[in-house]
């Protein structure tokens, strides 16, 4: 039996069901235009975040960068423009905008400096007129080769109102040290010559310093100054360099020829140094230290000394100083020291791996000529750019990509007149993302 709604009740249904039927719509459309905005608003977040992300990194590898070369924390404002230059590629320019901050040169250079000039390497050795040169050097993009052979030293400038520089002691630069003079701007270029009385041909940069002699030609053979001048410059202590196949002719006196009376040690140890040693050694055959050994044997007043023509040693006879004599009974035989002709020996054998310039003659007559014959080997280069990874990159290279980048860096280096701050910039761009 079929049932049948009461005709009154029909339109109410319809009336019911068209109403629900617009809600839902409605609910529908809202829904609808939710997830729009709701997606709207989560890929905006996404572009933002990877935008901020972006910016995040270029800054972070601007203060990473400015640490490593400064030695403190970057202004808002220079932050900005190296993080801006990073964004655009331009990794090295920012390097250089963080090299303008004084505490590059009064702390990261000092501190790169100090080592080289004493035996204990010790990177708080106080300021002298090796490490001041060596700051000068570089922030005067200087051909850093000259640090071996050039006629000038860095000191403090006249207006600073210093103690005068001293030959026979280091206050003058206590004194810019102590007043937290910055260095960027407070030393000036003056000749060495005119400072220790050396002739400008006997000159040869560091290596004739005040603190270079106190530290090198200190008592001992004048040898010292050879050994630290190749573990400073050339990344090389004389161990690594020993070749048993040179002649030994030019080994001086001073070195038993069988030590404890076994031929077999000097043979097969001692030689092997002293075969390429002592010929470079001899172009210190003219200098000496001089200080009062009983009143001052750490000899803080002592200065460098140089036998110029008319200056004949009593002990040798001759311009060359009396160390160069010393022990001459352990084997008579050896050769005599008689001037200041050196010869590089190590341009024969293993040690041709140093790279040495082939247009130079490999020997010549004093320290400004074998500084020369050192600075302009391929050495000397590589180990200016190692000196640089190891203080901006804070350890040693250690993987085939920074082996690449030091060999980079290291023709650029070239390329670019051997100005140093080329070489920071560029290690500091490679190691600014670690």
């Amino acid at each position: 039996m079929e049932m049948s709604l009461p005709q009154h009740i029909i339109p109410l249904i319809q009336s019911s069901y068209t109403l629900k039927n617009n809600r839902l719509n409605t609910v529908i459309n809202h829904i609808k235009y939710n997830f729009v905005t709701i997606l709207l608003i989560i890929l905006s977040s996404i572009i933002f975040t990877i935008s901020f992300t972006v910016q995040a990194s270029s800054l972070e590898q601007a203060k990473r960068l400015h640490d490593r070369i400064a030695g403190v924390p970057p202004s808002i404002t220079t932050l900005i423009s190296m993080s801006e230059l990073i964004d655009q590629g331009k990794t090295v320019e920012a390097a250089y905008i963080a090299m303008e901050s004084p505490e590059f040169y009064t702390t990261t250079l000092k501190v790169f400096a100090s080592p080289w000039t004493n035996e204990d390497q010790d990177i708080f050795e106080p300021l002298n007129d090796y490490s001041a040169t060596v700051i000068g050097v570089i922030r005067d993009d200087i051909d850093f080769r000259q640090i071996l052979q050039g006629d000038f030293t860095y000191i403090g400038k006249p207006e600073l109102n210093l103690t005068p520089y001293s030959k026979v002691n280091n206050t003058h630069y206590q004194d810019l040290e102590d007043s937290y003079t910055n260095l960027a701007e407070g030393l000036i270029q003056v000749s060495q010559s005119s400072l220790n009385g050396l002739p400008s041909s006997a000159t040869a940069g560091v290596l004739t310093s005040r603190a270079a002699a106190k530290a090198f030609f200190y008592l001992g053979t004048n040898r010292a100054m050879l050994r630290f001048t190749l573990m400073n410059h050339l990344c090389t202590d004389l161990e690594p360099l020993k070749d048993n196949t040179l002649s030994t002719d030019r080994i001086r006196q001073d070195v038993s020829r069988s030590p404890g009376g076994d031929s077999r040690l000097f043979i097969n140890n001692c030689s092997g140094c002293h075969t390429g040693m002592d010929p470079l050694a001899q172009a210190f055959a003219y200098y000496d230290y001089q200080f009062d050994t009983e009143n001052d044997p750490q000899a803080e007043s002592g200065q460098l000394t140089y036998n110029q023509a008319a200056d004949i040693d009593s002990a040798t006879g001759s311009r060359v100083v009396a160390k160069y004599h010393f022990n001459a009974s352990s084997f008579p035989f050896g050769y005599v020291t008689t001037s200041d002709d050196w010869q590089n020996y190590w341009r024969q054998g293993v040690n041709q791996r140093l790279g040495w310039d082939q247009s130079l003659s490999g020997k010549g007559s004093g320290m400004k000529s074998l500084g020369q014959e050192l600075a302009n080997s391929e050495a000397f280069a590589q180990c200016q750019v190692k000196k640089v990874f190891k203080a901006v990159c804070l350890r040693d290279a250690e993987s085939s990509a920074d082996v690449s980048q030091i060999q980079s860096s290291t023709t650029s280096f070239k390329q670019h007149s051997y100005q140093l701050k080329q070489v920071f910039a560029e290690v500091g761009a490679y190691c600014m993302g670690e």
